[in-house]
């Protein structure tokens, strides 16, 4: 350990694990170590289940859930947009030859008290239940233009500049109401508050654009989920780091993080000290400077059954936009099942998420848990959610914020790229590994 380093990476979350493998693949000579004893930090895989159980103090699972082994269970999960930037990181980096995924079956949105497959395309408008017959006719004519929109040939924006309107107003040209603009706000463009309504409508465009081109490359929906989990993601950036350089060191104490007139020189562990132009780490190794802006509160629910009125799909994600149940933020359900290699045969697993917004927040995710029907066992966790109060310009110390409530990984990636510009003063250059992998992601 007593070496010098480009960069030093603290924890093994999945944030770090694609910085570690984006800096080592950028020529850099990086050392990552992680205080515990396996991957993933906060957003890792429990097997066996034992472990699970263990872990909230519950009693043992009995022989109802099959072998303990069987299991693989994300404290974390959340799905990659088919055409995301996780999903062109895991390409254009060759992490994808480490990975098996599996797309997820069904998309949905809550409306009034049941859930609906969220339209995507005309045919799907004119068939939907969410929407009356003339409004199903202005949501079609808002999919064509959105569809037809070049960002950078403005004579396919028609008599609109998406560059200078905001969605509101692009919403309001449509003759959009407040039903549909949910529904295509939030499980569409995915976002998880109204105050994009008021930011310009091409970043609406391009999201919408995302989720449908996404959801062309594999039909069911626009949602990959990969086999055995999401432990496998970090695993596979490390082994990607590693071939390009990197060290790894697993249960390794973290006892000080060096500095010399305010800029970061080292990591020491112990009496040995390694040096460094930089580090990158998750908010618990500096604790002095994130701050916490919110909570959020996590249900896995273990089931032997799919999610009712989703048609038996095997794996689902659900949204419930926050106007529908009276809330601020919305609140996000996801299941996956056997069939990705992270349950016994016949077993599912259930997530339900949401930022809290009240002194009970077990009471706010409940319109989630009322969609799954019987659930055999769940697990609770609310977490601190912090961003960093230093940016890293002056201290060389470059720290991720804590995952959302999403149930998708766009988030988690945008965070991603802006901590690697911070840290190298570039954009990351995907072309810089050369190969051929053609579509292993599916």
């Amino acid at each position: 350990m007593d070496e010098e380093y480009d960069a030093i990476v603290l924890g093994t979350g999945l944030k770090e694990c694609i910085l570690s493998g984006m800096l080592s693949v950028s020529g850099k000579k990086v050392l990552h170590i992680d205080r515990n004893q396996y991957y993933g930090g906060d957003c890792a895989s429990i097997t066996p289940l034992e472990e699970l159980f263990a872990r909230y103090k519950s009693p043992p699972p009995g022989e109802q859930y099959g072998r303990g082994r069987d299991w693989n269970v994300d404290l974390i999960p959340k799905f990659l947009m088919a055409n995301g930037l996780l999903v062109k990181l895991l390409i254009h980096t060759g992490v994808t030859r480490y990975l098996e995924f599996k797309s997820v079956e069904g998309s949905y949105v809550y409306k009034g008290g049941k859930i609906s497959k969220v339209p995507v395309d005309q045919k799907e408008a004119l068939a939907s239940d969410l929407m009356g017959m003339f409004e199903k006719r202005r949501f079609r004519n808002f999919l064509v233009f959105v569809q037809d929109v070049k960002e950078d040939d403005p004579r396919t924006w028609k008599d609109l500049d998406p560059t200078n309107t905001t969605t509101q107003q692009l919403y309001t040209k449509f003759g959009l109401d407040k039903n549909t603009q949910d529904f295509t706000g939030h499980a569409l463009a995915l976002y998880r508050d109204d105050d994009y309504l008021n930011e310009p409508a091409m970043t609406t465009i391009k999201r919408i654009k995302l989720y449908s081109d996404s959801l062309a490359r594999y039909g069911k929906s626009p949602y990959l989920y990969p086999m055995y989990g999401l432990g496998e993601l970090p695993q596979g950036f490390a082994r990607l780091s590693a071939i390009y350089g990197g060290t790894y060191m697993l249960d390794k104490p973290v006892d000080e993080i060096v500095l010399e007139n305010g800029r970061v020189v080292g990591i020491r562990s112990g009496n040995e000290v390694a040096k460094c132009k930089q580090v990158y780490c998750d908010p618990s190794y500096v604790p002095d400077r994130v701050k916490k802006v919110g909570q959020v509160i996590r249900c896995i629910c273990l089931m032997d059954h799919p999610i009712p009125n989703t048609k038996d799909a095997l794996s689902t994600q659900i949204i419930i936009p926050q106007k529908q149940v009276n809330r601020r933020s919305d609140i996000y359900v996801s299941q996956v099942s056997y069939t990705h290699q992270v349950a016994a045969k016949g077993w599912f697993i259930a997530m339900v998420s949401t930022t809290v917004e009240t002194s009970n927040p077990e009471e706010e995710i409940k319109p989630g848990l009322d969609l799954l029907g019987p659930i055999t066992n769940k697990f609770v966790t609310v977490s601190d959610y912090f961003e960093p109060t230093d940016l890293g310009g002056e201290s060389g110390i470059f720290i991720s914020e804590s995952y959302d409530a999403t149930t998708h990984f766009e988030t988690t990636c945008l965070d991603v790229l802006n901590i690697f510009k911070r840290g190298t003063g570039e954009e990351f250059d995907f072309s810089k590994v050369k190969h051929e992998l053609g579509d292993e992601e599916q």
